[in-house]
């Protein structure tokens, strides 16, 4: 391959990783979406605010469960391109399941969520870590800014279909709400279709029975010279080294190193303030938020579709930013702005009068346009730059483990704000935003206090800024006793970046 063309290959195989997110965009947004359906309502005898709150908690204990016990040990023993493909597989069987339902059981399609659940669990814990290992580092960034845009894809699929089918109810019927729940079998066939025509990550390769043929062979793919190709693979092994010889791996490093400790906490606080926003809620919620705004069914899903065309255009501002500005800078600068807009919208909504059950005209276009704002101010920041964080800030001897346990906390926050929102919305209206407004203000507070920043960092470096050993250069030790003629490496900083040079 040519250096170009590699280039282009290396953004296909990190895209087709980021596909996962789609599943997670579209399942987000498709229950919000069949809630607004009649015929949905109907077929389920008119669920009340409780089992609505308990569908959507079905979805993530399937994701918890998956994130926490399964998704990391099948990435790290089967492979990362194994568990993006099982985890599609059993988005496809749990589709099929909600899709078919049989009238009034309430039970199948909540047994569809859970497993849903499950497959997400396993997809989202292996493509951001495919990702983070294949990327490099000057780019790993931008490339993992397009794995929270095509959460917004998801959204935008789901949120288009259920508007088309909710212009003609009265031709679909009941398919009205089927049809929007079975396009989501969509992605996952298309990741299955692609995800083993993909290397597999170097970093696993030498894990696993030391495979450095393979993982040269992976890495010459997506690297544009043989000596970035030979520098990579030294470092990898060294780290790995050291990890194998001086620390633990698994699930009880992330107790035992301090410095790891010191990254979950901070990884699973950011993961939760990502789903307290007000996003995870919006996401679920839109279409029963947006009734005590306006009236009409299709309206609503008019702006649901909307709002999820404008998070794509949104998160592209990720890619530019993230490492040109850093990530500390965008959760700031997100958490002041969403802060501000919940605000503003809870003031707007609460003291103004209703008509009839609606809001004036005015009125609801301005608060449409303070929560696309949100969006704005959500999607590069807390929306894209969480994942990008949590993906990079820990070794590979934990690496699986950790990003699988830290990215369900954004499930284990969601599912005790989805299953009390209903209830908070009925009781208190739109002044429930204002707790958001409190929630985004306390989250850029914390960011600027206690989070380093990670922008153009190796991989295999990241531990010595959270106060951990430099896996590279300790492994270039142990190595390096092993064999004397081994060139041993140390960090040293050029024109203001890191990198990873012989020891003369």
């Amino acid at each position: 391959m040519t250096v170009s063309s590699k280039r282009v290959y290396n953004w296909y195989i990190s895209l087709v990783a980021a596909s996962c997110m789609v599943l997670y965009g579209y399942d987000a947004s498709v229950f919000n979406a069949v809630q607004g359906s009649k015929n949905w309502v109907a077929y389920f005898n008119h669920p009340g605010p409780n089992i609505i709150g308990a569908i959507n908690t079905a979805y993530t204990v399937g994701a918890v469960v998956a994130g926490f016990f399964f998704g990391g040990p099948l990435a790290d023993y089967a492979g990362r391109r194994v568990g993006m493909a099982v985890g599609s597989g059993l988005v496809i069987i749990a589709t099929f399941m909600q899709t078919f339902s049989p009238r009034g059981n309430v039970g199948c399609f909540i047994g569809g969520r859970v497993l849903i659940g499950l497959g997400q669990g396993l997809a989202l814990t292996a493509g951001p870590i495919y990702i983070g290992e294949l990327a490099p580092p000057e780019i790993r960034g931008k490339i993992m800014s397009f794995w929270q845009m095509f959460y917004s894809v998801g959204s935008f699929i789901a949120y288009w279909v259920n508007y088309a089918c909710s212009k003609n109810p009265q031709h679909l019927g009941e398919w009205d709400w089927r049809m929007v729940v079975i396009f989501q079998l969509l992605m996952p066939i298309l990741i299955i279709a692609q995800v083993f025509f993909i290397p597999e990550t170097p970093r696993w390769y030498i894990q696993h029975g030391n495979r450095q043929e393979d993982a040269r062979r992976s890495l010459h793919r997506v690297r544009d010279t043989d000596q970035e190709v030979e520098d990579e693979l030294l470092a990898i092994r060294e780290a790995i080294e050291f990890e194998a010889e001086a620390i633990s791996s698994g699930y009880s490093a992330l107790y035992k190193d301090k410095s790891v400790r010191k990254r979950m906490y901070l990884a699973m606080i950011i993961n939760a303030g990502q789903q307290i926003t007000g996003q995870g809620t919006l996401n679920s919620y839109s279409t029963i938020i947006y009734k005590k705004v306006f009236k009409s069914t299709s309206q609503i899903a008019l702006i649901n579709a909307l709002n999820a065309t404008f998070g794509i255009i949104f998160t592209l501002n990720a890619t530019w930013t993230v490492d040109r500005f850093g990530r500390k800078f965008l959760f700031i600068v997100g958490g002041l702005g969403m802060a501000a807009c919940m605000f503003t919208v809870a003031t707007v909504e609460t003291q103004t009068p209703s008509f009839d059950g609606a809001k004036s005209v005015p009125v609801g276009i301005a608060i449409v346009f303070l929560m696309f704002l949100f969006a704005f101010f959500y999607k590069p920041s807390w929306g894209a730059t969480v994942w990008i964080y949590t993906s990079e800030i820990f070794s590979m001897n934990v690496r699986a483990q950790a990003v699988g346990m830290c990215s369900q906390t954004q499930n284990v926050a969601n599912s005790i704000v989805q299953q009390f929102f209903p209830q908070f919305l009925d009781n208190c209206g739109f002044y429930a935003f204002y707790m958001f407004a409190g929630v985004n203000a306390l989250l850029a507070a914390f960011v600027y206090f206690f989070l380093p920043e990670t922008k153009k960092v190796c991989l295999e470096e990241i531990d010595a800024l959270f106060g951990g050993t430099n896996h590279v250069e300790k492994g270039a030790e142990i190595v390096g006793a092993e064999d004397p003629h081994h060139a041993r490496l140390e960090t040293v900083e050029i024109g203001g970046e890191k990198t990873v040079m012989e020891r003369k």
